[in-house]
């Protein structure tokens, strides 16, 4: 049976349909774009690198709201495949010139220059080029953000499952359990004893289990991993 490739925009668009409906988001970003008019004069019009712009005042009419995501949304996709969500600065891939011409076509069409821009990818692509599809992301205001364009191939399909026990210490600590029993499973009958019994079975599995945590544990203290709801926006590589 063949799988197929986890396509991240598809899966952020289902969310998004599950939490709110369509109308009730065009009523939101417009009661935001609304207040954005009003206070325009008070919003820093130069990007900087270290304070980047939390909205941009895109005209409501020719948004497209398909495109249009609540970070909830985009918080609960990056911890469910262990993604990134950052600033375009921390990005180390190459923005495709298809995406720069869309930024641009996007500026005109709402005579607006674009700022704040966010990225949607793995962590690896915020240190060195890869394989999969980073997304990208303007700010609308008010913890919304507009999907401008996405590159690249899509995830492995078996990636959500993959960094399953990654999602919280439950998660993993189930993972180890379930290892160190299929591993102590594996273990010749006979090998330590001329009579099996459930004693045997519970002492080798405790012992594989021991192992197990501890090479996991070794692990994510040396090279300093965590939890996919820690890292997801954050800038640290250690994090």
């Amino acid at each position: 049976m063949m799988f197929k490739n986890t396509d991240i925009e598809r899966e952020l668009h289902l969310r998004r349909n599950k939490q709110k409906k369509e109308l009730q988001i065009l009523e939101e970003v417009q009661r935001i774009l609304s207040q954005n008019i009003e206070k325009e004069t008070n919003i820093d019009v130069v990007l900087v690198s270290k304070n980047p712009s939390g909205s941009n005042d895109f005209d409501f009419d020719l948004l497209e709201t398909n495109r249009i995501y609540h970070i909830n949304q985009i918080k609960e996709i990056c911890i469910d495949y262990r993604l990134r969500f950052l600033d375009g600065r921390y990005f180390k891939g190459k923005i495709p010139k298809k995406t720069t011409s869309k930024i641009k076509d996007l500026e005109n069409l709402h005579n607006i220059e674009i700022k704040g821009f966010k990225i949607m990818a793995p962590s690896k692509l915020f240190k060195l080029e890869d394989k999969d599809d980073p997304l990208l992301f303007a700010p609308i205001g008010n913890d919304y953000f507009y999907l401008i364009d996405k590159w690249g191939n899509d995830l492995h399909p078996l990636r959500k499952l993959l960094v399953w026990p990654f999602k919280n210490i439950v998660n993993l600590t189930f993972f180890v359990f379930l290892i160190s029993y299929l591993v102590a499973l594996m273990v010749p009958n006979g090998l330590f004893s001329k009579n099996n019994s459930t004693g045997e079975f519970l002492i080798i599995f405790f012992f594989m289990f021991k192992c197990i945590a501890s090479v996991v544990i070794f692990y994510g203290f040396a090279l300093g991993k965590n939890f996919n709801p820690a890292i997801w926006n954050s800038k640290y590589f250690n994090a």
